[in-house]
């Protein structure tokens, strides 16, 4: 290699670790920033006392108790759901994949809907009564109920994408059948619902990051971190798949095997996140696309990218949900599907740029 070249390497790899240096300061100081917003008014001061137990009653709770879980739930599901849609993306070989896409988050909700709706009380028990709803309802059975629909949805769409021996195409068609499927199936269990029943199952699909407590984000992190080790293991393969399946398979690389497996992973990684907050759309297509245009497709670094440049999006809408609310904050995924549909017809215009 020429001395040229050996500085052209160089460079870019010191671009991509600035970049990625970069990313993780912009994710920490958000973290801070999503912290100190919210109604209480609490200043800066009184903010930092109460994160480590001094002040007020009042604030401590505040600070230990509802910010710092729902910020830890931010980075979190942020990351999870971010470097899901980088390796269906890559496995599947289509920039459009995602969570939502293979109906993976329709099946949560169905799920947490016969959770709330039947199991839970709903047209069965309480009627209209809101108190005795209240107290049959079960969040962990909720995310339980969810989580299981969700991984129904992905074994189903793994079974009908065998039957043409794992095609990307197919599997991207069984997810779009299947998530139709589970509205529709969500729309017929909501039509026979009470009020009580109904209302507490929308408010449920909302993504809603308040909701989440240290036993959650706990959950969440311990799958996030097996499943971030497992990809980073198999990045050099998924670089290899870049370049078509009949070079991984030249490289000694069992693609079914690996296809499988990383859906797998990256849809319970996903499961779990829509479990206990619901539906947070778009992060899984963003992120992904902002990644790859900064650092390119290589997944060393990509995938650690991408789990940052979603926790940093994630504390983003949060932190303007609660702006935007004016003391109450608004569901979190609707601040990410605000600017997650702009962003998916900018990707469309730009396809369509690049193969005129």
């Amino acid at each position: 290699m020429s001395g040229r070249a050996v500085l052209i390497v160089c460079f870019f790899m010191k671009r991509k670790t600035t970049i990625l240096v970069i990313t993780a300061a912009l994710t920490v100081l958000m973290a801070f920033v999503c912290l100190f917003v919210g109604s209480s008014n609490m200043s800066i001061a009184e903010c930092f006392s109460a994160l480590f137990g001094k002040g007020s009653q009042a604030g401590v709770r505040i600070m230990q108790n509802i910010r710092l879980p729902r910020v830890l739930a931010a980075v979190i599901a942020g990351a999870g759901l971010s470097v899901s849609g980088l390796i269906m993306q890559t496995t599947l070989n289509n920039s459009m994949a995602s969570p939502s896409t293979l109906g993976i988050t329709n099946a949560a909700v169905f799920g947490a809907n016969v959770s709330i709706i039947a199991f839970a009380g709903g047209f069965l028990k309480t009627g209209h009564d809101a108190s005795s709803f209240m107290v049959g309802t079960n969040p962990y059975a909720t995310s339980a109920v969810a989580f299981i629909f969700a991984v129904v949805s992905v074994l189903l769409i793994m079974g009908l994408g065998r039957i043409r021996s794992f095609s990307p195409g197919v599997l991207i068609l069984s997810g779009i059948a299947m998530g139709s499927v589970w509205t529709a199936a969500t729309t017929i269990l909501q039509f026979y619902s009470t009020d009580i029943g109904l209302s507490a199952a929308v408010i449920w699909s909302f993504g809603d990051l308040g909701r989440a407590t240290y036993e959650t984000d706990a959950i969440m992190a311990a799958v996030l971190v097996v499943s971030i080790i497992f990809f980073s293991l198999m990045s050099w393969k998924y670089n290899a798949l870049l370049s078509g399946d009949e070079t991984a398979v030249s490289l000694g690389i069992n693609v079914k095997t690996l296809r499988f497996i990383s859906l797998l992973m990256s849809s319970l990684l996903t499961a779990v996140c829509v479990s206990f907050l619901g539906i947070i759309g778009f992060v899984g297509i963003i992120c992904p696309h902002i990644s790859k245009r900064l650092i390119g497709n290589n997944h060393r670094i990509s995938i650690p990218l991408s789990a940052l440049t979603g926790s940093l999006l994630l504390l983003t809408a949060d932190t303007a949900s609660r702006i935007i609310g004016s003391g109450s904050a608004l569901p979190v995924g609707a601040i990410t599907a605000l600017l997650g549909a702009p962003f998916f017809v900018a990707l469309i215009l730009g396809r369509r740029k690049y193969h005129a």
